[in-house]
Formats: C-alpha cells, structure tokens, sequence
C-alpha cells in the first residue's frame, strides 16, 4: 500500500477562510476516482461540490456534516492503490471492463508506472495547484476523465470467489456467479436478494442512518428502483419489527443532528440579564455567518450616508402596458430600473468604484470599465447579492432575461463563486416585502446600493391639481469616502427622473 495522501480543503475560488461541510458522497473504504465529487460544501452563499484531485481508497474523512472546516485543512485522505499489492488484489475486477475515463488508480492493477493514464493525473492535480479554477468552480476538468460513481473495494472470500460483495456495498450474498452478464457498477448498488433495486449512494446513506433495511422496501422506480421517496416513506412510518441483519456491518459514526436546528440539550438554564429561561441556542454558521461578518465590516469600515426620494412612477408603468399590447415578453420594472441605473453609473461613476487599503494604510478608489450590477435576492437559504456582469451592455429585455436566471439558480442555491462575487453596486428590490423604505447596509466592498420601495397609489400634484399617481421611494446609501453628497443626489435624481419619464431617457439609450 503507497503513502496516504491527504487533500487540504482548497480555496473555492472566493478568497474565504471557511467552508461547512454539508454532507458526504463518499464514506472510508469507498474506492474513488480523479475528479470524483466527494463532498458537498457550504461557503459564502452557494453550495459547491469539492472532487478528489487523487485516486484510491479513502482513509480517513475530516470532518462531520454540520462541521465548519478551515481553508488549508484536512478534507481527506486517501490512500492509492499499490500495483501487485494485497490491495490492488482486492480491488481487480473479476471480469474485464472497459472504463477508458479511469485514471492511474482506477484502472488496470498491471499498468506500469509513467503511463498516460498516470500523466493525466498528476497534469490534474498540477492544474489544480496553479489556480486554474476548473477543480471546484467547473465541477471537474474538462475532459470529464473520472466516473462519478461510488464503490468499494471488493473483500475476496477464501476460496478466491469475487462473486459477492460486503453487505455494507449492497450486494447480495450468494449473488451472481462470476461470468454473470452483470453490469458490476450496478452490482454494487444492489439490495440484498433484490438484483433489480438498483439504489444511489445517497439513498443508501439515508436508509443506514435512519436504521431502514432496503429489503423490506417495494422501489416506486422503474424496475423496483428505491428511490429517495421510498425511504422517506420508510422513515416516517413506524417499523413493525426488527430484521436481522444477514451479516456483519462496519462502525458507523452516530448520525449528526442537523446543524440548523436549536441544540435542544442546551437549551436549559436561566438567563441571568433578563431572568427568562433559554429556549434554544441556535449556532451562527454557514450562510447567516457570512452574512453577519459581511455587514458587520460594512457597518464597521464605511462611513455610510443616505438619501431618497419619493418618485412618480406613473409613467413607467403606462409605458410597460403600451409594450404588453405589442409584444408577449416585457421586461419587468425592475429590469427597467437597472437599465437606468447603468446609464447613471455612467454619469457618475464614484458610485461604480471600491476603496483599497494597503498594508502601509493608505488608499486608493478603484475605478472600473464596466458595471456588474448585483440584485439582492432573499431566499431560504439567506440573503444572496448574484451579479449581472457587463449590465451596461445590455438592454432592458436581457437585463430582464439575466436577473431571473441569477435570482433562480441563487435561491436553488447553484449559484457560482463568481456569479456572487463580483459585483460593484447593488439594486436591492425591498418592495416586494411592502415595505416602502429601507437603511440598508453596503455590501462591502462595494460603495453604493440602491433599493426601491413597494409601487402604491398615492395623492400626487400633477400640473397644479391633485392626482392618485403610482409613487414610490428611491433610497441610496453610499459611502462618503468615494463622493460628497452633490455626486450621491445627481445619480438619485437621474435614475428619479428617467422612471418618472422614461421616454425621454430611452431615447438616448
């Protein structure tokens, strides 16, 4: 058996220092291929699958899902397979298979050393020291060499019999004979005595922890297939009896509570400040945690000021009904809007800048050719700012087209790195919440943001005589550092100005 290696925890790709580990693809003993997902993980807002840079078995796993993992840390360790070792002989194929995307661990035990397979490797793992991005921001090289899939290194019998696999993998005892016409990468996800219930690796690992035996279980799939919502199924209904389990199990690590949820066991006591019992103690962590770090330092390092404006909307809202008459697809308000807050970034461009500070503690505002106009998006997860990169060059239907693609991958949670990380001013959306105004904080380290209120009917004087107009409030908060508040109210009257008339500015766009 060669030297274990231990991948750190990698920089994905957002200059973080944490990441929490969400859940595992992988367990120790599973053997694994280059590129292979191995865990899922939680950093500033997006969840991101981390591959394995090697191939192997795994040894060791660093950490449980719930737990806050730092950046240059342990993730895993694994251990490569030594060719003409007892593991090598453990884990050879008991009938030829031609997989052409394994690489040196995963493929033939007899390969020599410096072989293609071998090079392609070690050219990753390279790749991935230099920063190329492609590991963990693409979700895997390009080329696609490694096969997503979970196994386990086959445990031979004493009569030297491949034929079955260990009980924990899923395979049956007794199971098909060696020359069987048996796809092995299904044979390793199979129910005991149920060939055909072919089942993932998550599935499995939501039946072991929650004590479910998959035999009993009829698939809803195609097939019998058990599927997720089999086992949910399973779970919430209450077992009858105990089954007996056919053979021995590896340890498994007590399941861990889920890490949102109030730690009920410390939830006793009395407060001393107000004399009121502690219900719960919620831990601050994952997406909450970035969220409060991040404001915190915007409150702590800008010297913010604000001002708004009421605004008479009534025009863009006459003009997007004339649109929907002639076509079926018109930009939303907010699309709209964005159009005019680029066009205002562009007359004034301190709003569109970001302060750096060097290690001898002076300054510099950092100017930009261009507008990545992020949009606040709250979602189940957490308040997310995805950015619409290059949003001057757009129009108002790609503008459109553009902020309900980010706000729906962010709230899935699919959002890239980059895609939340690039920003350089903010239009924050509160109306929806109707609400008309809002304080709102930086997001650092940016220097503006915008919000819009909700759009209501209001009393509006119009040509010296009372109107019900459609009115709502513009609010800029921005930092004093950048620009005085002249620069601050010219943009807040610009982007005013062209919703209430926003013919007159469209004609110059």
């Amino acid at each position: 058996m060669s030297e274990t290696r231990v991948f750190l925890l990698p920089d994905l790709g957002e200059g973080l220092t944490e990441a929490e580990l969400v859940s595992w693809h992988v367990a120790v003993g599973d053997t694994i291929t280059v590129d292979q997902p191995i865990a899922e993980v939680e950093t500033a807002k997006s969840t991101v699958e981390v591959p394995s840079p090697y191939a192997g078995v795994v040894a060791e796993l660093h950490g449980q899902p719930g737990e806050t993992l730092d950046v240059g840390k342990p993730l895993i360790s694994v251990t490569p397979v030594s060719v003409g070792g007892a593991a090598a002989d453990a884990a050879a194929p008991a009938e030829p298979v031609a997989e052409p995307a394994e690489t040196e661990l995963g493929g033939p035990l007899d390969e020599p050393a410096g072989t293609p397979a071998q090079a392609e490797a070690e050219a990753y793992r390279e790749e991935e020291k230099a920063g190329s991005g492609n590991v963990l921001i693409g979700y895997g090289t390009p080329g696609g060499h490694g096969v997503a899939r979970r196994t386990r290194a086959r445990k031979a019998s004493s009569t030297g019999s491949v034929s079955t696999l260990p009980l924990e993998d899923g395979a049956a005892d007794g199971g098909p004979a060696e020359g069987a016409d048996v796809d092995l990468s299904l044979l390793r996800t199979r129910v005991p005595g149920r060939l055909g219930a072919v089942i993932s690796p998550l599935v499995r690992r939501m039946a072991r922890e929650h004590g479910v035996d998959l035999g009993g279980i009829p698939g809803s799939g195609e097939g019998g297939l058990i599927m997720r919502r089999d086992v949910e199924a399973a779970i919430s209904t209450p077992a009858v009896e105990e089954r007996a389990v056919a053979a021995p199990r590896p340890a498994e690590p007590a399941p861990v509570s889920v890490p949102a949820e109030p730690r009920q066991s410390e939830a006793q006591g009395v407060d001393a400040r107000t004399g009121l019992g502690i219900a719960a103690r919620t831990p601050v962590k994952g997406v909450r945690k970035v969220v409060a770090t991040n404001m915190a330092r915007s409150r702590s390092e800008i010297p913010e000021a604000t001002v708004w404006v009421d605004v008479d909307a009534t025009g863009l809202m006459e003009l997007r009904e004339g649109l929907k008459s002639g076509s079926d697809q018109v930009p939303g308000l907010l699309a709209f809007i964005a159009r005019f807050v680029t066009a205002g970034l562009k007359k004034y461009p301190e709003l569109n800048t970001r302060i750096e500070t060097a290690e001898d503690g002076s300054q510099e505002i950092v100017s930009f050719d261009g507008v990545n106009l992020g949009i606040a998006a709250q979602t189940d997860r957490g308040l997310v700012v995805p950015s619409v990169r290059a949003a001057e060059k757009l129009t108002a239907r790609e503008l459109d087209a553009e902020i309900r693609r980010l706000t729906d991958v962010a709230r899935q949670g699919k959002a890239t790195p980059t895609e939340l990380g690039s920003g350089t001013f903010t239009l924050n959306n509160y109306g929806v919440f109707g609400v008309d105004g809002s304080a709102a904080i930086i997001n650092h380290p940016e220097v503006a943001i915008l919000g819009v209120g909700r759009i209501i009917d209001k009393p509006w004087v119009v040509n010296g005589e009372l109107a019900v107009r459609k009115v709502t409030e513009l609010t800029l908060t921005f930092d004093h550092r950048v620009c005085d508040g002249g620069t601050a109210a010219g943009f807040l009257r610009f982007v005013a100005d062209a919703i209430e008339n926003p013919k007159a500015l469209l004609a110059d766009l």
